[in-house]
């Protein structure tokens, strides 16, 4: 007998995807005397609300939940756990497209372990133009792609949380899942009191952790996949990794253990770099990449180059400027090697802007209220 579950999507202002969402929501396979679809909305503008009250129409099992003054994404998300029933909680959003058996296989996983709390897919991208730079970008990039996240994971069980490290909380050890994809048994939503937090991001890793925290396992499976649709525009993109890097000093502050950690990501292969730790009151991490790399020798040349010209001893100085050009430009052939290889080949000099400005973006972001927080985050090098 199958049990009963529940599908709860934050939606604002998503006319431009949502469409696509309950296409594919229709189309996954389950009773449907057996399930709820929740939108949670957050006071949508657009014609959104519109678009779910016609499908209410013929569907009686989708339900809207009306968030005028809504915060967030977690926020919505915490008004929609007060009403629903599922055994089960599936969470996407409205910008997602789950595959046929989305559900029933996540439910199959659930069934091997009784100390599974959640289980999560892959995440893909879905074009909706597929003429539109920032979309193509996002899918050559792996934008949200779990595997990618975790260097190349496979299907299997998510490590514990050993030490409750900063990489392990919100760096590039911190395992979690993306409410674009993941379900949680109903014990784990009681547990966590039926509650995400209200900031604008970082909801998720804060969710999973008091899950993990409780013991609970978690388990990717990467064929129960959601397709994404990504932001269409560039300032949108720039403000959600800003939003991912502000999310951090936060999580640090609430469940980090007392180090700074410095991770040498130019050295290993992601993710098994060299991590320095070290006791510290200030929690935090420090990443030193390619990107770091390239902008930090970069401003040392410059400075040489200039210094040069006004000093007696401009031997060294011109030797320095150029040891700092040659360190700059190796780390920025192999920052900018990957935007070399997406098609269309002569948009190159498009998409290495948006690498460059998206991490950029996530650095400012993770900057953004480390000080108010106690703690200190240098984002990493895409």
């Amino acid at each position: 007998m199958e049990p009963f579950i529940s599908i709860i999507v934050p939606v604002r202002n998503m006319e431009r995807t949502i469409g696509t969402t309950f296409n594919y929501l229709m189309n996954v396979a389950y009773p449907r005397d057996k399930m709820e679809i929740v939108f949670a909305d957050g006071g949508s503008t657009d014609s959104t609300i519109q678009i779910i009250k016609n499908y209410q129409k013929d569907h009686p099992y989708i339900k809207l939940v009306e968030i005028p003054k809504c915060p967030s994404p977690g926020f919505a998300r915490t008004k929609a756990l007060e009403i629903v029933k599922g055994d089960f909680v599936f969470f996407t959003d409205g910008d997602c497209a789950p595959c046929k058996d989305w559900i029933y296989k996540m439910l199959e996983v659930f069934k091997t372990d009784s100390k599974i709390g959640a289980v999560g897919g892959e995440i893909l991208t879905l074009k909706v133009d597929p003429n539109n730079l920032v979309e193509i970008f996002c899918q050559a990039f792996g934008f949200n792609r779990v595997s990618w996240r975790y260097g190349n994971l496979q299907e299997g069980y998510y490590p514990d949380l050993s030490e409750m490290a900063p990489t392990q909380v919100c760096g590039h050890r911190a395992y979690f899942f993306v409410t674009a994809n993941v379900a949680y048994r109903k014990e784990v939503i009681d547990a966590n009191g039926r509650k995400f937090w209200d900031l604008p991001t970082g909801e998720d890793i804060d969710f999973g952790i008091r899950a993990r925290k409780q013991g609970w396992k978690f388990y990717f499976l990467p064929s129960a996949s959601v397709e994404h649709m990504h932001r269409a525009d560039t300032k949108a993109l720039l403000k959600v990794w800003k939003s991912y890097g502000a999310a951090h000093p936060v999580l640090l502050k609430a469940h980090a253990s007392s180090y700074m950690e410095i991770i040498f990501q130019f050295i290993g292969k992601y993710p098994n770099h060299p991590i320095l730790r070290i006791p510290c009151f200030v929690k935090g991490f420090i990443y030193i990449g390619n990107f770091h790399i390239m902008n930090i020798f970069g401003s040392l040349f410059l400075l040489f180059f200039i210094l040069q010209w006004g000093f007696p001893c401009a031997f060294w100085f011109k030797l320095l400027t150029w040891l700092c050009l040659a360190i700059t430009m190796v780390a920025k052939f192999k920052y900018f090697r990957m935007v070399f290889n997406i098609e269309p080949y002569d948009k190159w000099f498009e998409f290495a802007k948006l690498k460059y400005f998206t991490n950029l973006y996530f650095m400012m972001g993770g900057l953004k209220g480390s000080f108010k927080n106690g703690t200190f985050c240098i984002e990493p090098s895409f």
